[in-house]
């Protein structure tokens, strides 16, 4: 995935670059202190896990559901993105640093026109889009496949052995992150198609552009 500065703008060149970097990332100085430990775990025949950081722009606001809870936008961020093999968590927006600290320093203060000052909420508020940048975040385990492997059981003798040793990628870390872009983008879709419908594309985009215009009204 990539860090971009929270609530701003996709730049065209970024995701040309972001395709171009072995790691995914627009860091240059993170991308080979990244390689750097890959490197190293594949000398030292392991494996790494990671974060992966997913960001959905221009998502119109009031996609999901605050009343029903099995169609809160978090919870289908979240269904689906544990969904991929080897995820083990996820985190929309701040999560986990607004767990550590106070609610006036946890929350995004709302400005004239109804935007944020800031996006530590991830985009989703009570279960639907507020209009800001999609933030998800999603922590991957190291794969269990070693060169080096660790203790398991024969299931014939009961004896502990070592686990088989197979082919493993030392990281795939960055591979996963183009998967879970294709969930947030597959979410996101099911969730505009409910909301504005039609039988072809360009009637849904019709619709949620005239929807787009009643909400500049208020």
């Amino acid at each position: 995935g990539v860090e971009a500065p929270k609530g701003a703008a996709p730049q065209p060149e970024d995701r040309d670059r972001l395709d171009a970097s072995p790691v995914r990332v627009l860091d240059t100085t993170a991308a080979e202190s990244m390689m750097e430990a890959i490197d190293s775990a594949k000398a030292d025949r392991d494996t790494l896990g990671g974060i992966i950081e997913v960001l959905a722009y221009d998502v119109p606001a009031g996609l999901g559901s605050y009343t029903q809870w099995d169609r809160r936008l978090d919870g289908l961020l979240a269904q689906a993105i544990l969904s991929i093999p080897a995820i083990k968590g996820v985190e929309v927006g701040d999560a986990y640093e607004q767990a550590s600290v106070r609610g006036s320093d946890a929350h995004d203060e709302i400005i004239p026109g109804y935007g944020r000052a800031t996006n530590r909420a991830g985009g989703v508020e009570g279960g639907t889009s507020n209009g800001q940048p999609i933030r998800v975040r999603a922590a991957m385990k190291p794969l269990p496949t070693l060169m080096q492997p660790l203790a398991s059981v024969d299931v014939a003798t009961g004896q502990t052995v070592p686990a088989l040793r197979e082919r493993s990628d030392v990281c795939a870390v960055p591979a996963a992150a183009v998967v879970a872009e294709q969930m947030v983008a597959i979410i996101l879709a099911q969730e505009a198609q409910r909301a504005f419908g039609g039988a072809t594309v360009a009637d849904m985009q019709a619709a949620a552009n005239a929807y787009r215009r009643r909400l500049t009204e208020f």
